[in-house]
């Protein structure tokens, strides 16, 4: 939901939410500890230089030049030397020291954040775009690099200097510290109208970018329909529509941001001429020194910076709070499809039962299945048809727990096991899905096999590939199992990719094979080296297909028909096809006519 002026919602925090998602942040930098204490060090090192400076400076008037002392001015030149030695060793280290805490936590941050997305289930990415949770990892972490690498160093070291500053300045001289300070009021009032209002502001501008990165790639995934349809220049005026947005969001911050400064400047400014004018009186009285008055300038100087600094620092809190706070809630989000305490491996091989089970996709609230029983015995092969929405993808998908069933309905139990009760590892090793289309990353072809078992050697891929039938036809490639397949495997074809994804299957060796028709998008002549294929994988295993041709349907023992998430036939293809104004009956005779009418 988008709240006025276009802001999202959820990038609003309040001090209270704010305030529990940086104690929460901080809980897990325990790992920086050591390294932030050293950078506190570090900029209390900085900042001390800063304060000495001045003080230095009003040893050297007072002590030496009026008194025409050449050894206090001695003393004085030399230790301001030193106090810039250490200001210039000081804050190398410190801005070093803050990145490497700030950088490994980022990194924690990551690997923790990576780790626990790998964990979650299919409802898990159900529920998440694909392009949302990159922009957690990405974007999100990014945003909060600012804070990390300087924000923090800024927040600490204005703080100090504030703290510090205010009370050598009092200790000096009183009278300068109340007629510096009384224009602080305006700045305080500044400060907060510009936390509000650049707040607002930058919510704006993070909404217009959000849009355009949206519009961007809406139109780089819809551009052949785009120029197809003759629309580009319409495209290009609308994307120029939302840079003006963009531009304009961006000029307010701007004028947002130089009327603040101006203002800060502006106190800054008159600060020091009525400090200069009450302490020319103060000297004339015999209150205060030269020097005195000189240091009391220079601090001066030094103490508006720090109040835009902070000022600055609010909305890169607010930016990196609102980006943790997105964190938290997918690392508080625990996988629906995890291993209890307990669990126990899968015998090695069994009858899988259905029993009784329903299910209901995440965040909605039809049932998609109901009261589904089926009784697989080892080693048979069962066919799932059905019409688009049927229930036989969603069947196929509890039967290799990809999702449970619903709380309040039976269980899927292999060998007499719960698959609830069942390890994780032992569930993948028994029972292994096949896709329609064969997924490839970025690597060699063993790469891509090891996925299912990352410790086989090269004899245990070529052995692999041997029992399928299809060695040869990577022998024959220019680099063998070692030949790079590129991003998505676009070296090579719809066949080998869907070849490597049935050998990585044979690499464990499973029990079970839960197969979405392996064949049904290749050409003809790819699809009977495929279909040998996976006749070899299929032998002395249970297979569940999903079917969508004839020809898959007839090879199986028994056909399970679906309608309406229900199972309402089952028996072997001569039973249900003699069976009058059956369901698979109807569904046989129009497959037939379908490939009849192809064929002409």
């Amino acid at each position: 939901m988008w709240g006025g002026a276009g802001v999202a919602a959820e990038d609003r925090l309040d001090a209270a939410e704010t305030r529990h998602v940086l104690r929460r942040a901080a809980r897990l930098a325990r790992d920086q500890r050591s390294t932030m204490l050293a950078t506190v060090g570090f900029i209390a090192m900085a900042t001390a230089t800063t304060v000495t400076g001045p003080l230095l400076v009003r040893h050297g008037i007072d002590a030496g030049i009026r008194a025409n002392d050449r050894g206090a001015l001695g003393v004085a030149v030399v230790g301001y030397v030193a106090v810039v030695l250490i200001a210039w060793f000081g804050a190398r280290r410190q801005y070093v020291m803050v990145n490497i805490a700030g950088e490994g936590f980022l990194r924690s941050l990551r690997l923790r954040l990576f780790a626990h997305i790998q964990r979650q289930s299919l409802g898990f990415f159900d529920r998440h775009q694909a392009g949302v949770l990159i922009s957690r990892m990405t974007a999100d972490i990014e945003s909060m690099s600012e804070l990390v690498q300087w924000g923090l160093l800024q927040f600490v070291s204005a703080g100090i200097l504030l703290s510090v500053a205010v009370v050598v300045l009092t200790v000096m001289s009183w009278q300068l510290t109340l007629v510096a300070l009384c224009v602080l009021p305006v700045v305080i009032v500044a400060s907060v109208r510009f936390q509000r209002d650049s707040n607002r502001a930058y919510l704006r501008v993070r909404d217009r970018v959000g849009r355009n990165l949206s519009m961007i790639q809406e139109h780089l995934a819809g551009v052949r329909v785009i120029q197809a349809s003759v629309r580009t220049a319409e495209q290009r005026r609308r994307f120029a529509d939302n840079n003006d947005e963009l531009l304009d969001a961006h000029m307010t911050t701007v004028r947002i941001s130089t009327w603040y400064f101006g203002v800060v400047e502006f106190c800054g400014v008159l600060a020091t001429a009525l400090g200069l004018a009450a302490g020319g009186w103060l000297v004339q009285t015999g209150r205060v020194s030269v020097g005195t008055v000189v240091a009391a300038i220079l601090l001066l100087a030094s103490l508006f910076e720090p109040v835009q600094q902070l000022s600055q620092l609010y909305n890169t809190v607010q930016s990196a709070t609102a980006s943790l706070r997105k964190m938290f809630d997918i690392l508080d989000t625990e996988p629906e499809i995890d291993e209890i305490p307990g669990a126990v491996d899968l015998p090695r091989s069994g009858d899988l039962v259905v029993d009784g089970v329903g299910f209901t996709y995440p965040q909605t609230t039809a049932r998609v299945l109901h009261d589904a029983d089926l009784h697989i015995v080892d080693g048979e092969r069962i066919a799932l048809v059905g019409a688009t929405g049927a229930g036989k993808s969603t069947l196929a998908k509890l039967v290799a727990r990809l999702y449970d069933p619903d709380p309040d309905t039976g269980s899927i139990s292999f060998g007499g096991v719960d698959l609830r009760r069942a390890t994780l590892a032992s569930l993948r090793e028994r029972i292994v899905v096949v896709p329609q289309e064969g997924f490839l990353f970025n690597g060699t072809v063993a790469d891509n096999l090891r996925l299912a078992r990352p410790s086989a050697t090269d004899d245990d891929v070529w052995a692999a590939l041997r029992s399928i039938g299809v060695a040869e036809r990577f022998a024959a490639m220019p680099e063998g199992i070692h030949t790079e397949v590129r991003e998505r495997g676009s070296r090579l074809s719809a066949g080998e990719r869907q070849l490597v994804s049935l050998a990585r299957a044979a690499l464990v060796d499973p029990a079970v094979l839960v197969l979405d028709e392996a064949t049904s998008n290749l050409d003809p002549g790819t699809e009977a080296e495929v279909e040998r294929a996976l006749e070899r994988l299929m032998e002395a295993r249970t297979v569940v297909v999903v079917a969508h041709r004839l020809s898959t349907v007839r090879r199986a023992d028994r056909i399970v028909v679906c309608e309406g998430g229900r199972i309402v036939e089952v028996g072997s293809h001569d039973d249900l096809v003699g069976r009058i104004d059956g369901r698979y009956a109807r569904l046989a005779q129009a497959w037939e006519a379908n490939t009849n009418t192809s064929a002409g």
